[in-house]
C-alpha cells in the first residue's frame, strides 16, 4: 500500500556513540512524531547527516527510476517496465507527506527511466531505449490527453538501457538526450558517427519528423560512457553530468577494477551564449577512464586523482599521453558507485547526486544521497579532490545491499523545496527535510577540506566516515563497524 514513513536509526546503538562523534545530535527525528501515519522499511533503517529528515513517502512500486512534479504538485514515477503512476499527495507539512491516490498515467511496459515535463504542464516526455516521446497531459486529472509522438528514435542496444531527458530551462525548447554503450566496453563507441556514448540535444518545439539520434541534433559531448545523470545549473546555464565508468578494469595484466576508475562528473558548457571549447569534444571512453586511486595502477607516473589514463601498452596506438588530451572530469568519484542522478538547487551552491551502488565491488560502494558545492557554476572542490562529496544519506550497512538496502535512483524538488528521491530495489520514495523547518533546497551543506580520505578497505568491510555538514572524520577499525548504521 502506498504510504509514508518515519526513517529512525537504532537509538541504543546510536546513543553509545554520541559521546565519541561530537556534532551528532537526535534532532533528525524529531519532527517525524508529529506525522499521523508511518511506513518501515523491511531493511536497516538508513542513516541521515545532522539537521536533516528522511522519511517513506511510498513504497510498493515497481522499480521507480525517474520522478517529476506536475504544475498540480502531483509526483509523477517511471517504473520500469510498468509505465509511468502519478502520485497525488497529502500534505502534513515538512516531512509528513503521504499518498492520498494514484493513477496510471501511461501504461507502457518499455519505459525504462526518462522523464520530462514542459514548463507550462501541459506536454509529458518520457523514453524507451529507442525513442522519446510526448504526450498532451493533464496535471488536473492526471492523463494524457493524446497517442503519443515520436520526437527522437534510433538509440535502441542490449545494454544501458536508460535514456534520460533533460530540457533546458535557459534554451526553449532544447532537450538534451543522453545515451550510454552496448555494452561494458563498447568498441563502436570509438566511432562518433554510431551516436553511442553521447549526450545531444534537439530542438523539440520546431521538430515535423522525429529526429535520428546519431546524426541529428547537437552534440554536446562523446566518449561518454553511460551518463545517466545530466542537469542544468539554474544560475549559470552550465552543464553537468555523472558518469557510470566501466566495471572489471584491468591495466597491463592487473585487475585494478576496485578503485579504479573512479565515476565521473564532467562539465560540458551552456546551451546559450556557449564559450566553452569542450563542447562536444571526446571525454575518452572507451580508451581512456580517470583514475581514482592511482598508487594502485601500473605505471602511474605522473597520474593524480581524475587523471585519463589508458587500457594498454604504453606503446599502443592509444596511450596515457594521448589520453591526457581528452576532456578530463571536473570531480571524480570512488569507482562503482554509479551515480544516476543529478539536480541543482535554485541557486545553484549545490548539487543533489544519488549513487546508486556497486554491483561487483568489495567492500560495496555508494547506496547513498550526496550534495557537492558549487559556486559560479562550478564545483567548489578542485578537479583531483576526493573530499567533494558530502553524504547526506547512507544505508546502515553496505554488506545488505544490494537486496537488503536502499538504492537511491530519481530526484525531484517538490514546490516547497523539498528534495524527493527514488529506490528502485526496494520500490519506495523518500522525502528529504530538514530539521529546523527551512527548505532542503536552500541548504548548502558545508565541505571542510581536509586530507584525501583512504579507499575503504576490502578487509574490514567499512568506508571512511563521511558526515555532511559537520565536515569529516576517520575513525579507527574498532570503532568502523559499530559507526557503519549510522552513516
Amino acid at each position: 500500500m502506498l504510504s509514508f514513513s518515519t526513517v529512525i536509526a537504532p537509538w541504543s546503538a546510536f546513543l553509545a556513540l554520541v559521546a565519541i562523534l561530537p556534532g551528532v545530535t537526535t534532532a533528525q527525528t524529531t519532527t517525524a512524531a508529529t506525522c499521523s501515519d508511518t511506513l518501515t522499511p523491511s531493511y536497516a533503517a538508513p542513516s541521515v547527516a545532522p539537521g536533516y529528515e528522511a522519511r517513506l513517502v511510498a513504497s510498493g512500486l515497481y522499480k521507480p527510476r525517474g520522478i517529476i512534479f506536475d504544475t498540480s504538485g502531483n509526483l509523477l514515477v517511471v517504473q520500469q517496465g510498468g509505465g509511468i503512476t502519478g502520485l497525488r499527495l497529502s500534505d502534513g507539512g515538512g516531512a509528513c507527506v503521504s499518498v492520498a491516490a494514484n493513477a496510471t498515467v501511461v501504461e507502457n511496459a518499455n519505459l525504462t527511466h526518462g522523464i520530462e515535463m514542459s514548463p507550462d504542464g501541459r506536454t509529458l516526455y518520457a523514453s524507451d531505449s529507442d525513442a522519446v516521446y510526448a504526450w498532451n497531459y493533464d496535471a488536473g486529472t492526471m492523463e494524457t490527453t493524446s497517442e503519443p509522438r515520436t520526437l527522437v528514435m534510433n538509440m535502441s542496444n542490449s545494454d544501458h538501457v536508460t535514456r534520460t531527458l533533460l530540457l533546458s530551462r535557459k534554451a526553449d525548447g532544447l532537450m538534451l538526450v543522453s545515451r550510454g554503450s552496448t555494452e561494458n566496453v563498447d568498441p563502436l563507441a570509438s566511432d562518433i558517427m554510431t551516436g553511442h556514448s553521447q549526450i545531444r540535444a534537439f530542438n523539440i518545439t520546431n521538430a515535423t519528423q522525429p529526429y535520428d539520434y546519431p546524426n541529428d541534433g547537437l552534440r554536446i559531448g562523446w566518449g561518454l560512457r553511460n551518463s545517466v545523470g545530466v542537469a542544468e545549473d539554474p544560475a549559470t546555464g552550465n552543464i553537468y553530468s555523472v558518469e557510470n565508468s566501466v566495471d572489471q578494469l584491468m591495466r597491463d595484466d592487473v585487475d585494478v577494477h576496485i578503485n579504479n576508475p573512479g565515476e565521473e562528473m564532467n562539465f560540458h558548457g551552456t546551451l546559450v551564449n556557449n564559450t566553452y571549447t569542450g563542447q562536444g569534444g571526446n571525454y575518452g571512453y572507451p580508451e581512456c577512464y580517470a583514475a581514482w586511486d592511482p598508487a594502485e595502477l601500473p605505471r602511474n607516473g605522473s597520474l593524480s586523482v581524475g587523471s585519463q589514463f589508458a587500457i594498454g601498452d604504453a606503446e599502443a596506438t592509444i596511450n596515457d599521453q594521448t589520453c591526457a588530451e581528452r576532456i578530463a572530469p571536473r570531480l571524480t568519484f570512488l569507482a562503482h558507485m554509479a551515480p544516476l542522478d543529478i539536480k541543482f538547487n535554485a541557486n545553484g551552491t549545490t548539487a543533489w547526486i544519488t549513487f546508486h551502488g556497486s554491483w561487483n565491488r568489495q567492500p560495496p560502494s555508494g547506496y547513498r544521497l550526496s550534495a557537492v558545492q558549487f559556486e559560479d557554476g562550478m564545483p567548489v572542490a578542485p578537479a583531483n579532490s576526493t573530499t567533494a562529496e558530502n553524504i547526506i544519506m547512507a544505508n546502515a550497512d553496505n554488506n545488505d545491499c544490494p537486496r537488503g538496502c536502499f538504492r537511491p535512483v530519481g530526484l525531484a524538488w517538490d514546490a516547497q523545496g523539498r528534495l524527493f528521491m527514488s529506490s528502485d530495489s526496494t520500490g519506495e520514495i523518500y522525502v528529504i527535510t530538514r530539521t529546523d523547518g527551512s527548505n532542503t533546497e536552500d541548504a548548502t551543506p558545508s565541505n571542510t577540506g581536509g586530507s584525501p580520505a583512504p579507499s575503504p578497505s576490502p578487509t574490514t568491510g567499512a568506508a571512511p566516515v563521511h558526515r555532511g555538514g559537520i565536515g569529516r572524520a576517520v575513525l579507527g577499525a574498532a570503532v568502523l563497524p559499530a559507526l557503519a548504521m549510522f552513516l
